[in-house]
């Protein structure tokens, strides 16, 4: 009994944790806070609005709402996503002042949800990474690796995409 009970002291001991959900843009692994995610959707063709810039993929009709699709790899300075046999939407809410909009973020595949303690978590590093540093909230280890958590806040500001679309 006190074997069981020792993981679970030590996981206590590691701090308060959250919950995230793990997705992937060709080989590497991001995630994100999963209470800003409403639910995974399977791609589907979408609407293209012309006029935007190459990361805003197109819109969908969700159960009678519009909602942008923002190609991650796109929208990270990559090429554009091709969309595979497990490509999906991330549907999330995004923060636009004291209003909330629903956005839907393709990715190449959803993995799982992990929970991660804060002392698991450390600062992006200054320099090394694939993408923008104040785009990342800070480096989740998780089994030995580590893993990009995104900061959706700065990496899908709405008003900073809005000025993209408008120079596009």
């Amino acid at each position: 009994m006190q074997i069981e009970n020792e993981p679970i002291a030590v996981a206590k001991d590691r701090g308060p944790s959250l919950q995230y959900l793990t997705y992937s843009l060709g080989d590497e692994i991001f995630a994100m806070d999963i209470r800003a995610v409403r639910e995974i959707i399977q791609y589907s063709v979408m609407t293209v609005v012309p006029l935007m810039p190459e990361f805003v993929r197109g819109v969908i009709n969700l159960r009678g709402s519009v909602v942008p699709v923002i190609d991650l790899q796109s929208r990270f300075g990559r090429d554009i996503a091709r969309v595979g046999k497990k490509t999906c939407i991330i549907i999330f809410d995004a923060s636009k002042g004291s209003e909330k909009l629903e956005l839907g973020l393709m990715v190449d595949s959803v993995s799982e949800v992990v929970e991660i303690p804060d002392a698991d978590i450390e600062s992006p590093p200054q320099f090394g990474t694939s993408i923008r540093r104040d785009f990342i909230r800070g480096m989740g280890k998780l089994g030995g690796a580590f893993i990009v958590i995104l900061e959706p806040e700065r990496a899908l500001d709405i008003e900073d995409m809005a000025q993209l679309a408008e120079q596009a």
